[in-house]
């Protein structure tokens, strides 16, 4: 039986509004199979060290956020198959009205075959795992407690055979 652990993060805004990754994130991206970030790096350092923690970059799904700089490489959206579940991921900027429906309508974009993928966002800061049109939407939060978040948070993934079980952190 295939098992994988997936650390997702989001809006770590270093150096900008928090100076550093708390250790208690940085431990749970290290013991992860994988590591998703959904944008809002805010600076190549901040890439440079989660692609450090992931193990690589074939270890981090990782997309760009509105305050990531034009020298982050990486896409708008991304997906990533793990263990017959197939998560896509995009920061979900815009306004916090239609957040949930810009993010399903991405993920559906983005998905390949009939299957509904899980989609991850960020943007918000604010910790959210519902089902929206039947399909499942993630957001960590903000992996720093980066405002408008009043604590740092994150999402640990279990995927196994097909299912997904996810669970907050709270720093």
């Amino acid at each position: 039986m295939a098992r994988s652990r997936v650390a997702i993060v989001s809006d770590t805004h270093v150096p900008t509004r928090e100076r550093s990754i708390p250790d208690w994130v940085v431990d749970e991206i290290e013991r992860a199979d994988h590591a998703i970030h959904a944008g809002d790096f805010d600076s190549n350092e901040a890439y440079e060290r989660l692609v450090d923690l992931a193990g690589g970059p074939a270890n981090l799904t990782a997309v760009r956020g509105n305050t990531d700089p034009a020298t982050i490489d990486v896409p708008t959206t991304a997906t990533l198959a793990v263990d017959g579940v197939t998560f896509v991921v995009t920061h979900g900027t815009g306004s916090p009205r239609g957040w949930h429906e810009r993010v399903v309508e991405t993920a559906r974009s983005e998905r390949d075959g009939d299957q509904d993928p899980v989609a991850v966002a960020g943007h918000t800061h604010e910790v959210v795992d519902t089902t929206v049109d039947g399909v499942r939407v993630l957001n960590p939060g903000s992996a720093t407690g980066a405002s408008p978040a009043d604590r740092a948070t994150m999402l640990v993934a279990t995927v196994e055979d097909g299912s997904l079980a996810v669970e907050e952190r709270t720093g």
